[in-house]
């Protein structure tokens, strides 16, 4: 395994996750309580595994990041989507274990609603971190 390998296997945790937590959603929809903690304790597993990855990563890279190679109106695209996915994927290092906290300690009123803004930020970053991945490494790369 290469630094090279690293973009697709963190863009599959990324997809991995984004299935756990609509599953998760799902089943708590249905009132599969068990089957609903099953789901999102798996997605915040793998979530973690990914920004463990992430961040190790970023240090293998010295920081550099990976230049995208869209012109025009999707450079605009790519760049808004990016800026939201970064700053939601820095809050989501909060309410993610916060509203775990909440339904581990049994309070599952606050967990209810703080998952209200949870669930669709957490969401949003995991689809988005897949997108940025096909973006930057399979719909534009930048020629070398």
């Amino acid at each position: 395994m290469t630094i090279h390998d690293l973009p697709p296997l963190l863009a599959t945790l990324n997809a991995i996750a984004t299935v756990l937590i609509t599953l998760g959603f799902i089943f708590i929809k249905q009132g599969k309580k068990e089957s609903h903690r099953a789901m999102m304790l798996t997605a915040g597993v793998v979530s973690a595994v990914f920004l463990v990855g992430y961040v190790i990563e970023k240090i293998l890279m010295r920081g550099m990041h990976t230049p995208f190679g869209g012109q025009g109106v999707i450079r605009t695209i790519y760049y808004m989507m990016l800026i939201s996915h970064i700053i939601l994927a820095i809050a989501i290092a909060y309410l993610v274990p916060r509203t775990f906290l909440f339904a581990i300690k049994g309070d599952f009123v606050a967990h209810k609603r703080w998952a209200k803004f949870t669930f669709p930020i957490w969401y949003y970053v995991s689809v988005t971190g897949v997108l940025v991945y096909f973006f930057l490494y399979q719909w534009w790369p930048k020629a070398v």
